[in-house]
C-alpha cells in the first residue's frame, strides 16, 4: 500500500475525505500558496539545436538484425493467430445468425 502524503492519512478540510466539518465559530487557519513566475530559458539557435538532435541520436541503442527479424517474425505469428481467430469467430456467428433466422421461417 502506497504511504500517504498527508498526516494521519488524510486531508484536512474536505468532508468527503473523512474529515470532520469545521463549525461556524471555530477559526481555521488559512494559508497562502504563492506560485514563482516560469524562469524564461534562453533560446538555442538552430545549429546548436541540430547539433543537441544529433548527440541525443548518438545514445540510441538500435536493435540489431537479428532482433529486428525475430521482433518482425513475431508479429506476423500474432497476426496471423489474431486473423484465424476472428475467421472462426466470423464463421460461427455466421452459421448461428443464420440459424437462429432459418427457424423463424
Amino acid at each position: 500500500m502506497a504511504k500517504s502524503k498527508f498526516p494521519g492519512g488524510r486531508r484536512t478540510g474536505n468532508p468527503a475525505a473523512g474529515a470532520k466539518p469545521q463549525m461556524a465559530g471555530s477559526s481555521a487557519s488559512a494559508s497562502t500558496v504563492t506560485v514563482d513566475a516560469p524562469v524564461a530559458k534562453p533560446r538555442t539557435s538552430p545549429a546548436q539545436f541540430f547539433s543537441q538532435v544529433r548527440a541525443e541520436g548518438r545514445k540510441i541503442i538500435w536493435p540489431s538484425r537479428k532482433e529486428t527479424w525475430i521482433t518482425s517474425v513475431m508479429v506476423f505469428i500474432m497476426v496471423f493467430i489474431a486473423a484465424l481467430f476472428f475467421w472462426v469467430v466470423d464463421t460461427g456467428l455466421g452459421f448461428a445468425s443464420r440459424y437462429i433466422l432459418a427457424l423463424g421461417q
